[in-house]
């Protein structure tokens, strides 16, 4: 009796074992002042960017408490009811360790609002949704960040230690291979050969485990700083000298997704309004402009004076006249300078 042929399995593929989660979080701090003006437009743009339902907006508000006196969260009725309506989730968390004198840790301490154990993206709430998030590659067990940024922290003193120097006793403090941080085809001592991110996105399979570890060394720094670190100021840096460690430590780095989606075609961290109008590209001023038309969304967002002068009566678009995009400052700085020698700077 002939025997049956047999054909060997396909060997599953680094794209098959890394399987689509079923669903994201996607999460921003929001509170009462500034924030829950651009958590209204992120969450416009989010809204309109096309982005499936497994995304799901979650706006993470502090609690009032011993460190954030008052009632922080969004106090705006009708911009709460708006953002409802836009399909976000209101979460709070329990600022145990920082605070209105750090803000910046707000990020940190929100992460244990999320649901543990489910993928989580966090971005900046000055960002704005250019795209469907379904577009980008998300490996939820290699964590990056954001890569726009410029060389902000350390600042070398005279005499002190170098960025090798610097970098090298954080990650002995906590036991990290130094050395396969680096991207070795940057110069020695020059700043974007160490792993520095800017902290306005960054993802991880569990925002349990991924906000534990950022805690832990984030108050380790600011407590017992390496002597290295002595000349240096952790403020506002804290959050940004902590994270290159946490992503480092969960196997994460610098090239773990595609250049150009996030802070790119997808995503666009405008940081300010005066900022966005100088700098950016016309989708994501197109983009502004759409979200912002319809009139029951202008009768609540002219409430905010930045966004009436800039957005409705056209102080964007004198800023955006001072600025060639193909021959901006190479400083973010000299941008803002330049807007406020004008007199437009708003935020």
């Amino acid at each position: 009796m002939a025997r049956k042929k047999t054909t060997a399995k396909p060997k599953a593929t680094a794209a098959a074992k890394s399987a689509v989660p079923d669903h994201v979080n996607v999460m921003i701090v929001a509170q009462a002042g500034r924030l829950q003006w651009e958590a209204a437009l992120f969450a416009l743009s989010f809204a309109q960017s096309g982005t499936s339902k497994r995304f799901r907006l979650f706006i993470a508000e502090p609690a009032e408490g011993f460190k954030w006196p008052g009632e922080p969260g969004i106090r705006n009725n009708e911009l709460r009811e708006m953002l409802t309506e836009l399909g976000a989730t209101f979460v709070t968390f329990e600022t145990h360790h920082f605070g209105p004198t750090y803000p910046y840790g707000n990020k940190i301490e929100a992460l244990k609002a999320l649901p543990k154990g489910e993928p989580f993206i966090f971005f900046d709430t000055d960002t704005l949704v250019l795209d469907a998030l379904d577009k980008v590659p998300f490996d939820f067990d290699k964590p990056t960040a954001s890569l726009r940024r410029e060389g902000t922290w350390p600042v070398l003193e005279l005499y002190g230690p170098g960025y090798t120097d610097i970098w090298k006793s954080l990650y002995d403090k906590f036991g990290l291979k130094f050395e396969s941080s680096l991207d070795l085809s940057q110069p020695d001592e020059y700043w974007r050969r160490y792993l520095y991110f800017n902290a306005g996105f960054f993802y991880y399979r569990c925002p349990h485990e991924f906000g534990d570890k950022f805690l832990e060394y984030a108050l380790a720094i600011l407590k017992d700083p390496p002597r290295e670190l002595v000349c240096q100021s952790l403020d506002p840096w804290l959050d940004q000298v902590a994270l290159p460690l946490v992503i480092h430590a969960f196997g994460g780095g610098r090239d773990a997704l595609p250049e150009g989606l996030l802070d790119g075609s997808v995503t666009c961290h405008y940081r300010v309004i005066p900022l966005l109008y100088a700098r950016e590209d016309d989708k994501v001023v197109n983009t502004l402009q759409a979200i912002t038309a319809p009139n029951k969304i202008k009768k609540i967002l002219k409430n905010y004076d930045p966004y009436k002068r800039m957005i409705y009566q056209g102080r964007g678009d004198k800023v955006r006249a001072m600025f060639d995009r193909n021959d901006l400052p190479r400083k973010e700085q000299a941008i803002r300078n330049r807007i406020k020698s004008a007199g437009f700077w708003m935020r």
